[in-house]
């Protein structure tokens, strides 16, 4: 992990809690996020964070894996962050380890939400040379799908995977709406440099070779 990594960053018209509520409950989290289908918190670590298990499903097979993460809101002037580090054994995974945060930045009527995160490649380097990609695209996708729910109040589910090719609809959910790389910075870049001091006190994953 280095100078591979995925940044996304949108701005959403919407009050700071919103946006924490809809982003750290798990079952609000995976209505708008395309790359899970399942979250479920699991146990505490005992320094704050919190364990749990993640599941996506794809059309022949259901990957799982597992993480921990935690929360921050004693941010500089009201803002807030959230760590995470994941895993999964499985072969067909994309992903083999990977970590990474959240940011919310509050701004005029709003709020900044960013996130950066990288990982080790669960199918070799030549292959997540289409993968990452790909994976940067869904974050950016599901970023604007969120933003909609915040502002609209327009439930994920009106808005599935599919209508990327809803042409006519312009108001769908786009990843270009997103900003993918920093103010002055680069799209290929190390965005773990300006994670929160939290992601390094966090545990491994169980699942992490």
């Amino acid at each position: 992990m280095g100078a591979r990594g995925i940044y996304v960053e949108v701005r959403i018209a919407a009050p700071l809690d919103t946006v924490w509520s809809l982003t750290q409950d798990p079952e609000q989290h995976v209505r708008w996020d395309v790359r899970f289908s399942r979250i479920v918190p699991t146990e505490p670590t005992g320094t704050g964070a919190t364990r749990f298990t993640y599941t996506r499903r794809l059309p022949l097979r259901t990957v799982a894996g597992d993480g921990v993460s935690i929360g921050d809101t004693s941010g500089r002037e009201g803002s807030r962050t959230s760590a995470l580090r994941f895993a999964t054994s499985d072969p067909l995974s994309p992903i083999r380890s990977g970590r990474g945060y959240w940011r919310y930045v509050p701004a005029g009527d709003g709020v900044c939400f960013v996130t950066g995160y990288d990982y080790v490649p669960g199918w070799g380097r030549l292959l997540d040379r289409v993968a990452r990609p790909a994976l940067g695209w869904a974050t950016a996708w599901s970023f604007d799908r969120l933003r909609i729910w915040a502002e609209r109040g327009e439930p994920p589910e009106r808005w599935p995977l599919r209508s990327v090719l809803w042409l006519w609809r312009p108001e769908r959910p786009r990843a270009g709406r997103c900003r993918r790389a920093p103010a002055r910075g680069r799209r290929r870049d190390d965005h773990l440099r300006d994670a929160p001091a939290t992601l390094v006190s966090l545990p491994a994953p169980r699942s992490a070779p």
